[in-house]
C-alpha cells in the first residue's frame, strides 16, 4: 500500500522549509498493515522530490490511501484519479479530518472507499475484503463484511453506500512506525526548532468554539490516552524536540502535573510545543511554570481577537483582559507564546491596526493571523452561504477570503491584510526573530499581492 500525505500548496506559501508535520496518521497506519503482511511506503508531498505518480509506477502498489485537509482536496483527488489512470485496478482509500467531516465532497470517481472514523483498523479491514473478492469470495459475504466497517463510504454495484461512524479510543491506536521520519532528519522543523516530532495524547477538543472543525473530530467525543503511556512514547523518540499536537493539551491540570512529575523522574530532556487556551494559562501560572521548567518551549493560543465582542460572538469564553494576562506570564516565564488571531469578515480598517497595536503593546512578539473562514461543514458556512464567493477547496487555507467581507471590498481587505502581515514581519526581523527565512523575499511577495488583481476582488 502507497500511503500519501498530500502537497500543501504549490504556490510559495506551502511554508517548506518553515513548517513541516510529520505524517503522524499514516505512521499509525503502517503498523497495522505491517502485521497484516502488508508491504507499505510513505509519499509525502511537503518533502519529496519525486512526484507521486512516478511512485505509483514504479512501486505498482495494490492500494492508495491518501489523508488531508480541506485545502488539500483537489490533490487528494488528483493522486487518487492519477493511480486509476496508471492502473485502474488500484483500489483508492481517502480519509483524515476533511474526510470525516465532508466525505460527500471525496467520495467521487476515482475514490473506491471514504473513511469517516480514526479507526485505523478499518483499512485493513476493506483491504482485506477487497483480497477475499480477488479470490473469488462470494459477493453476498464481501458485502456483509463490508456493512460491519463502521463510517465506511463504499459501492455496490451502482449504488452508494455509507455505514454510520463511531467515536475511536485513542488508546487503541499502535504505537507509530517513525521510520520515514527518521530517514530525514532534515525536515519536519516547527519554525526553528528542527526535526520535531508530532505526539498526539488525545482525539478532539472539549471546547465548542463557533468558527472551528477540530471539536467535531472523532465525531465530537474527546478521547484521551494515559498520560504514562505518552511519556514511555516520548521517551522512545529519537528527537529532541516533540509536537504535542492536541487541540488543547492545556487542559486536565491534574494530568499535566503528573506529565511534569514523569518527565522529571526519568530525567527526559527535550523541547515541547503544544496547543493551549488563554484561560487556562491566566489561571495556572505555576502549572504553567512546571511545564517551562521540563521543556515547555513554544504554546500555541487563540488569542482570536482584541475584542470582547468578537470573542463573545465566535463562543471562546474568554476575554481580552485573559488574553493579556496569558502574554505576560508566558512572558515572564519565557515560554514563547504564538498569539493567533481571526481577521473576521465584519473588520474595518482600524480593526487590522488594533491587531498590530495590541501585539505590539503586550509584548506578543509570535503572531498568526488567520482570515474567517467558514468551514463547509460548520453552521457558519451555511451562516455566511449567501457572501461564500469561492468553492475552491485549496482557498480554505486561512490565507484566501472564501466569503466577501462587510464592510469593504475584497482587494481593499487583502491591502489591509498585507500591510499587517508586512508590519508584523518587519517588526519580527527587528527582535530577531525566524532568523532563518528570507524576510525579503517574503515581504516582496506580500507587496506583489496588495496591487495583484484577484477574480473576485470587485465583490
Amino acid at each position: 500500500m502507497l500511503l500519501v500525505h498530500p502537497e500543501i500548496s504549490r504556490t510559495r506559501y506551502n511554508f517548506v522549509g518553515v513548517i513541516e508535520n510529520e505524517c503522524l496518521e499514516l505512521e499509525y497506519i503502517i503498523p497495522a498493515l505491517k502485521e497484516a503482511g502488508c508491504e507499505t511506503k510513505i509519499w509525502d508531498g511537503q518533502v519529496e522530490k519525486k512526484s507521486v505518480k512516478s511512485l505509483i509506477k514504479s512501486f505498482e502498489p495494490d492500494f492508495l490511501y491518501v489523508c488531508g485537509r480541506t485545502r488539500q482536496e483537489n490533490f487528494m483527488l488528483e493522486y487518487c484519479r492519477a493511480a486509476k489512470s496508471i492502473n485502474e485496478r488500484i483500489v483508492t482509500m481517502v480519509g483524515g479530518i476533511h474526510a470525516s467531516l465532508c466525505p460527500d465532497r471525496l467520495f467521487l470517481e476515482g475514490v473506491d472507499y471514504v473513511f469517516t472514523s480514526y479507526n485505523v483498523f478499518n483499512i485493513v479491514s476493506v483491504m482485506e475484503i477487497e483480497l477475499l473478492k480477488e479470490q473469488g469470495i462470494a459477493r453476498l459475504e464481501t458485502e456483509k463484511k463490508l456493512e460491519k466497517v463502521e463510517g465506511l463510504y463504499y459501492r455496490l454495484g451502482d449504488k452508494s453506500k455509507h455505514n454510520k461512524a463511531v467515536p475511536f479510543d485513542i488508546k487503541k491506536l499502535p504505537r507509530p512506525d517513525r521510520e520515514y521520519f527518521y530517514d530525514r532528519p532534515d525536515n519536519y522543523r516547527y519554525l526553528e526548532l528542527r526535526h520535531a516530532a508530532w505526539v498526539r495524547t488525545a482525539f478532539s477538543c472539549p471546547f465548542r468554539c463557533k468558527f472551528c472543525e477540530r471539536n467535531r473530530m472523532n465525531q465530537g467525543v474527546y478521547s484521551k490516552r494515559d498520560i504514562e503511556d505518552v511519556v514511555d512514547e516520548i521517551e522512545s523518540i529519537k528527537s529532541d524536540n516533540i509536537y504535542i499536537v492536541d487541540d488543547d493539551f492545556l487542559y486536565d491540570s491534574e494530568r499535566l502535573k503528573q506529565f511534569v512529575a514523569l518527565l522529571r523522574k526519568r530525567r527526559i530532556k527535550k523541547k515541547y510545543i503544544c496547543y493551549g487556551r488563554a484561560d487556562f494559562i491566566a489561571n495556572n501560572e505555576q502549572i504553567m511554570a512546571e511545564l517551562k521548567s521540563v521543556g515547555l518551549y513554544y504554546v500555541l493560543v487563540g488569542l482570536e481577537a482584541v475584542s470582547d465582542d468578537y470573542l463573545m460572538a465566535y463562543d471562546k469564553r474568554s476575554g481580552v483582559k485573559i488574553n493579556e494576562k496569558s502574554v505576560r506570564i508566558c512572558n515572564e516565564l519565557g515560554i514563547n507564546i504564538m498569539g493567533m488571531f481571526i481577521l473576521d469578515l465584519h473588520f474595518k480598517k482600524k480593526d487590522f491596526r488594533n491587531i498590530y497595536k495590541w501585539a505590539k503593546v503586550n509584548k506578543l512578539r509570535h503572531v498568526a493571523l488567520s482570515i474567517f473562514t467558514p468551514e463547509m461543514n460548520l453552521p457558519t458556512y451555511k451562516e455566511y452561504s449567501d457572501r461564500i464567493i469561492t468553492n475552491n477547496p485549496s482557498h480554505f487555507d486561512y490565507l484566501h477570503l472564501v466569503a466577501e467581507p462587510f464592510n469593504m471590498s475584497v482587494r481593499r481587505y487583502y491591502f489591509n491584510y498585507y500591510v499587517l502581515l508586512i508590519k508584523l514581519f518587519l517588526r519580527a526581523k527587528r527582535d530577531g526573530i525566524y532568523d532563518f527565512i528570507d524576510y525579503g523575499d517574503y515581504i516582496r511577495s506580500f507587496l506583489a499581492n496588495m496591487v495583484r488583481k484577484r477574480k473576485n476582488d470587485d465583490k
